[in-house]
């Protein structure tokens, strides 16, 4: 028997994932979001998982709202017998999980019922998370709420960003989907209900997420840095513009004043600019990047400028 899939997915998270699926068992069509305007000159551009669907030569469906019933009825007649999302964009309806036979599964980026929602990977490493990794479930209607089918656990280390984490779990997705599938269409598998009490949202980043509170500890300062790196970027102000931080680290020096305001630069290495936090801790810039100019190391930005003493996030 040949199962007939459709694969759900938007994102660059999602392309591995395609590609491993349609090499062990072809997928019959891709559905994606729709081609958007990017960039200053709005350039018509297709997501990620369109592109690859083109490029593998799969069917591909770019319908606007997945609840239309024009949309519905097309997903229909390919009668597919399971569906796989991954990081798909929008909530599926009733009507779309109950198509297939053998349900709707997704691939998603938290070790669930922990960091339900749209930016698990960025708010795990954002919140302190020692570890996190990817869990395969059956799809219902709540957001991200049905039986857990398979998970597989990773560890967030410092010298993780978000694009890092970001990569590492889409390969372990894919690699625990395959290790999923041969079960679920046997009809073999198991599946467990989330435990509610465990519960965590995790919605997509804001910009007001985006903004360095300089007054919280050295450790979440970092953690949110590096959560936010390399997409969207953290952010904080200096000389009247905005400045994101990029790549960081704890640093190990301590300020020799212990009065001094947080945010304020009180020092230059040879790898970055140390600037004190809320607790009195340092953390240690070491790519930034200011309004109107290209990212570059932070020695380099403060080269030709007086920051030590300088204060971060203070807006004239």
């Amino acid at each position: 028997m040949t199962e007939t899939i459709i694969f759900m997915g938007t994102p660059d998270f999602s392309v591995p994932i395609l590609k491993r699926l349609h090499d062990e068992y072809q997928v019959a069509m891709v559905i994606s979001q729709p081609d958007k305007p990017v960039g200053r000159k709005r350039v018509l551009t297709s997501p990620p998982v369109a592109e690859t669907a083109k490029a593998l030569n799969i069917p591909l469906f770019q319908p606007e709202r997945i609840r239309d019933e024009a949309a519905l009825e097309k997903i229909a007649e390919i009668k597919p017998d399971l569906i796989i999302t991954a990081a798909y964009g929008q909530i599926l309806p009733k009507a779309l999980l109950d198509i297939p036979p053998l349900g709707a599964i997704n691939v998603h980026a938290s070790l669930l019922p922990k960091h339900r929602g749209g930016a698990p990977i960025h708010r795990a490493i954002m919140e302190g998370d020692t570890e996190t990794g990817v869990t395969i479930m059956y799809m219902a209607e709540g957001l991200d709420s049905g039986n857990i089918i398979s998970s597989r656990r990773t560890p967030i280390e410092d010298q993780d960003d978000t694009g890092i984490l970001h990569d590492r779990l889409s390969a372990i997705g894919g690699d625990l989907l395959m290790d999923t599938l041969p079960d679920i269409f046997s009809e073999q598998n198991n599946s467990i209900p989330q435990d509610s009490e465990l519960v965590t949202v995790s919605p997509n980043i804001s910009k007001a997420d985006e903004k360095i509170d300089w007054t919280r500890d050295a450790r979440e300062v970092f953690n949110h840095i590096r959560g936010l790196s390399p997409w969207p970027g953290a952010y904080t102000e200096i000389e009247d513009k905005r400045l994101k931080i990029y790549e960081v680290k704890i640093s190990e020096s301590t300020p020799k004043e212990m009065n001094y305001i947080p945010g304020t630069i009180v020092d230059t290495t040879p790898e970055g600019i140390t600037i004190v936090c809320g607790d009195g801790g340092t953390i240690e810039a070491i790519t930034v990047q200011i309004a109107g100019k290209k990212r570059t190391t932070a020695i380099e930005f403060a080269t030709g400028r007086q920051v030590v003493g300088t204060v971060l996030g203070q807006v004239e």
